[in-house]
């Protein structure tokens, strides 16, 4: 293996670090060779400020990515933070600790460049046509929509409505509440507005879920698969799995097969604003990109090696 053509992405979310190490191949392609992930949860204690637990595993994740990345000889290394590093107040001493333990810099991104890249990766992996598709990533603290078609972006936006923040803020019976339920979809009612009125000028009957409950959606339901990277999930599974995960206590969704139990917690909430969407824009159609965030930035890099 050439290791000059061998890149390190890592993402370092709300509730997940990811790390995807893949060789340049050509056409801005790549062939991932390394992947994994820590669920460190930074907001676990709120998203204002990173707890002591969350921060110590957040530190050890790095430490054990860059061993990972010693092994594969990396030749570069991109880091990302999101919602969360860029929300806590100790998020920068965070990002330090990290670079005076491990070397590896953490570029704090905002949400339009995450919506960006997150756009990159699906586009990546899902075939698109020329009707608009709405594409939706939840994270633990923002989620980012964008709507796009085969000939591109059309317009993006991140909103700081992740999983974390909803369940921190609303869920606290078990199972979830009728008015819980309630005062989550008034929220994102709200909150969502400009995305509303984007749907006004771009409506479409699609949306592309990329990772997290939409990875569960497809374990779980698979309909039809489109390739190794894409998938079609029915909007009455979807309405199946809200039914089942908003009647469901903590203990029975970790006796569930299907579902890690890293997403137990959070999962709940993250149905309800995916029934929301559903609901709210007349969704006849749910895909699935495996890609998102971190391979959008490794397409880019793909194509700024090649292009030298």
């Amino acid at each position: 293996m050439d290791t000059t053509n061998t890149f390190a992405v890592i993402d370092l979310g709300t509730n997940t670090f990811t790390m995807l190490i893949a060789e340049i191949t050509n056409q801005q392609r790549f062939e991932v060779i390394y992947h994994d992930r820590s669920y460190v949860k930074l907001a676990q204690e709120g998203i204002s400020i990173i707890g002591q637990e969350p921060y110590r595993r957040a530190v050890n994740a790095l430490i054990d990515f860059k061993a990972a990345i010693d092994t594969h000889r990396v030749a570069t290394v991109r880091a990302l933070g999101t919602a969360a590093l860029r929300t806590a107040a100790n998020g920068p001493t965070l990002v330090e600790d990290i670079h005076r333990q491990t070397g590896i810099r953490v570029d704090i991104i905002d949400g339009s460049v995450e919506a960006d890249l997150i756009y990159e990766g699906v586009r990546y992996a899902y075939p698109m046509d020329d009707s608009n598709q709405l594409i939706m990533d939840i994270g633990g603290g923002s989620v980012e929509f964008i709507i796009a078609n085969a000939s591109g972006k059309i317009w993006a936006q991140s909103f700081p409505i992740g999983v974390a923040v909803l369940k921190n803020r609303f869920h606290h019976l078990d199972p979830i509440g009728d008015t819980e339920i309630e005062a989550i979809e008034a929220f994102l009612r709200d909150q969502l507005q400009p995305l509303f009125e984007a749907r006004k000028s771009h409506p479409g009957n699609t949306l592309i879920g990329a990772s997290g409950t939409f990875d569960v959606l497809e374990q779980t339901f698979l309909n039809e698969e489109l390739s190794p990277l894409a998938s079609i999930v029915e909007v009455a599974s979807a309405d199946l799995f809200y039914r089942i995960m908003t009647r469901s206590t903590a203990a029975e969704r970790y006796a569930m097969k299907n579902l890690p139990p890293e997403r137990v917690e959070m999962i709940v909430v993250a149905i309800v604003l995916i029934q929301f969407v559903l609901r709210s824009f007349g969704i006849e159609k749910i895909g699935i990109s495996k890609y998102a965030m971190k391979e959008g930035l490794m397409s880019l890099l793909a194509k700024e090696h090649l292009e030298r």
